[in-house]
């Protein structure tokens, strides 16, 4: 009898250690363009159940920042998920020239899938297939052997993609015609729940209120005046509240959706629909929701990061937080999901706005950098060596190199003398300091660990602080300086003890943390750095 009661106390425990704790489900939500700085300049009119709740519940790590260049969207959504840089997981840019295919190229391109839903032939031909490694979606899957689901959505393909991984159920992304798409990477047909939703064109419910103030106009005093220089139009439409969304659209398409801060309500309700209808969190093996808001990333490009436009997205955009906390609270259970809030990257102040304000800098073109460097070969070696410029990558033709017996060596030290010429540039990089990056230079390691040798260029250009290459209304982002690596990154429910830190972190943390966490394995490329404050 007491052998049998040992055994059985033996077949318990090791029962125990197979049934891992994990959460029911884990929700990723990735904030397109946002600054840690916006925590904190629009608190005071955020509600107590949104990012609050988050900050003031949940453990804020108030110093993470991006360690590669360049802070783009898609390698931003890949570098959360997979736990390392471009260097190593591919997505070197959100559209980039690859040296190895010698063309341009997407993100993720496929031509080998195609579109299902009510989208074009082009909007559909995505995948994961051009990132290298592993998710921490990709993990949850093999642990569970494929029974647990994943499903990634945002009104942007990459959005939706890159976080889902390689092995996800879906990704779904916001058409022009204003229905949630999918591609034949996923299944042959959108799942019915999918079908029915599109059908009842959810985005009209905000067409037809129109965008007007959220609150009081003496509420945003943390922004510049309306209709103020630093900002572009609005689908042509001059930037000044309230917004007419039925003669935009009328003008255009339910693509507009994506330039209003009603985007990231659409996508709410769209992730809430998902949650019902595949009955996320609904058993003991964990699910996984990816959700990418970008309607805070057309609103930055388009009106800058002073505009009330932008405060009032971010306003309506915590309400719409809090509203989505509520739900899980009730329909997978408060404290039966995990939850993590960070950026894909941050943005730069517009580079005319502080010029006006007295601080030297200034906004240039990439197209005006392309002619100068164009203007420079011809008149130095007598033909046109420049291939492509673009994410701060410069390629030279090396047939025509060849053709006019150019010795590649002699054409980098040519080209990068003149470039340390020219106002906004701090320092350019060869292929070969890249590759012998040892370390000791602050800024070459964010370009090294950008950097693919097979996809990226001879010479990298690092800009000075504050210029941009961008237009002059609105902003963008690109560079290894605080003001495009410092984001938000905030840890919400299952076993997350309240806190913050002001430790320097790196966004790589995140997926080994979450591995970690619901004891999973690491994603394979990832540098397996956790955020130990959370693990306690």
């Amino acid at each position: 009898m007491r052998k049998i009661i040992i055994l059985l106390s033996v077949v318990v425990s090791f029962a125990g250690i197979a049934q891992e704790k994990r959460p029911k489900l884990v929700v990723g939500i990735v904030v397109d363009q946002m600054k840690m700085e916006y925590l904190y300049r629009f608190s005071d009119d955020f509600s107590a159940n949104g990012f609050k709740r988050l900050m003031n519940n949940g453990y804020t790590f108030h110093n993470m920042h991006y360690n590669y260049m360049p802070t783009y969207t898609a390698p931003g959504h890949a570098s959360i998920y997979t736990g390392t840089t471009p260097e190593t997981h591919g997505i070197v840019g959100n559209e980039w020239f690859s040296r190895s295919l010698g063309k341009e190229m997407y993100c993720t391109d496929d031509a080998s899938v195609t579109t299902i839903g009510d989208g074009s032939e082009a909007e559909g031909k995505m995948s994961p297939k051009n990132l290298l490694t592993t998710t921490i979606t990709d993990e949850l899957r093999l642990a569970t052997n494929f029974k647990g689901k994943v499903i990634g959505m945002s009104l942007k393909d990459r959005g939706a993609i890159l976080p889902a991984g390689h092995f996800a159920n879906w990704a779904f992304w916001y058409s022009k015609t204003g229905a949630f798409v999918s591609s034949t990477f996923y299944g042959v047909k959108l799942p019915d729940w999918v079908t029915q939703y599109n059908s009842e064109k959810h985005y009209m419910t905000y067409i037809d209120k129109g965008w007007d103030l959220l609150k009081p106009i003496s509420v945003y005093n943390e922004s510049l005046a309306d209709d103020n220089p630093y900002e572009s139009k609005v689908n042509g439409v001059k930037p000044v509240f309230p917004y007419n969304l039925k003669e935009m659209f009328a003008k255009a398409d339910a693509g507009i959706i994506r330039l209003l801060p009603y985007g990231n309500d659409l996508l709410e309700d769209f992730a809430k629909k998902a949650i019902e209808k595949e009955a996320l969190g609904k058993d003991e093996i964990t699910d996984f929701l990816t959700v990418s808001f970008s309607s805070t990333d057309y609103v930055g490009h388009g009106q800058g990061p002073r505009s009330i436009e932008l405060q009032d997205t971010y306003l309506r955009l915590d309400l719409t937080i809090a509203d989505f906390l509520t739900y899980l609270d009730t329909n997978v259970g408060a404290g039966n999901y995990l939850l993590f809030l960070t950026a894909d990257h941050a943005g730069a102040e517009n580079a005319t706005f502080l010029k006006d304000n007295k601080y030297n800098v200034k906004n240039i073109l990439p197209s005006d950098i392309e002619k100068g460097l164009r203007k420079f070969s011809t008149d130095t070696f007598g033909a046109d060596l420049v291939l492509d410029y673009g994410n701060y990558n410069l390629f030279f033709n090396r047939a025509i190199m060849k053709t006019n017996g150019l010795e590649m060596n002699k054409v980098k030290q040519s080209f990068k003398e003149y470039l340390m010429t020219q106002e906004q540039v701090k320092r350019v990089y060869t292929e070969e300091e890249i590759l012998a990056n040892s370390g000791n230079d602050y800024y070459l390691n964010f370009i090294a660990k950008g950097y693919d040798a097979t996809q990226n260029g001879d010479l990298v250009i690092l800009d000075k602080p504050a210029y941009i290459e961008y237009g002059a209304t609105g902003t963008s982002h690109g560079t290894p300086f605080s003001y495009d690596t410092h984001v938000p990154c905030l840890f919400y429910g299952w076993e997350i003890k309240k806190g913050e830190s002001h430790d320097k972190k790196a966004i790589t943390q995140i997926a080994p943390t979450i591995a970690q966490k619901i004891k999973v394995a690491f994603p394979n490329g990832t540098e397996s750095n956790v955020l130990e404050e959370i693990l306690k």
